[in-house]
């Protein structure tokens, strides 16, 4: 059960024992970038999987109008105990698979890294439907992928580019723009991809 990656238990395990290697005490410099850009228009954001909510907490700096979720209680207490009164941050303990109906198209922008990567990847199409479902028509689902890298076993489960075109594309979005960043933390140079897809109005092309 402590291994299982769909629930809270193992992910509060891997807090307590100070084997939470995905965090980066601090906003992820690729997002950092993003929110201070002039292309991205302020608006409400949901960060997924946030962890300590360095990246939730960066985009409320600037003005984004932020929900950060999360099912682990460390990682929700830690969230309210680095919050700053002058960026707040909505925090959720919840699974994301859970998130209320009432959430659904509420979203200009969804916010994903080393989420998808640590879900069961038996839901990685579970979990497109429900950034479908929380976006706004034209709203942008912003992803910095990783591991690319094709390892073995997980967590953190390998992705690769062509599985989350595939799966994104297959549910109307349009690829807005990708790159490898020049910017990604040393350690994950080349192992990683930025994408962002646009939600197509139901009826439009996605290309």
């Amino acid at each position: 059960m402590m291994d299982d990656v769909n629930l809270p238990q193992k992910w509060e395990a891997d807090y307590q024992r100070r084997t939470d290697g995905w965090d980066l005490s601090g906003p992820t410099p690729v997002f950092k970038r993003l929110a201070s850009s002039p292309e991205l228009i302020p608006g409400r954001m949901i960060v997924l999987g946030a962890g300590r909510g360095h990246d939730a907490r960066e985009f409320a700096r600037h003005g984004f109008h932020v929900t950060a979720v999360d099912f682990a209680a460390h990682a929700a207490r830690e969230m309210h105990r680095l919050a700053e009164p002058a960026a707040p941050v909505e925090v959720l303990q919840k699974d994301l698979f859970t998130l209320p109906d009432e959430m659904n198209h509420s979203f200009d922008y969804v916010l994903e890294y080393t989420c998808f990567c640590a879900i069961d990847p038996h839901r990685r199409g579970e979990y497109a439907d429900l950034v479908k479902r929380l976006l706004k028509t034209d709203g942008r689902y912003i992803d910095l992928a990783f591991p690319l890298d094709g390892r073995q076993g997980g967590p953190p489960f390998a992705v690769t580019e062509s599985e989350i075109m595939e799966l994104f594309g297959a549910r109307g979005f349009r690829l807005l723009a990708r790159e490898k960043p020049a910017d990604s933390v040393k350690p994950r140079k080349h192992a990683e991809e930025l994408f962002i897809f646009q939600k197509m109005e139901a009826g439009r092309r996605s290309n």
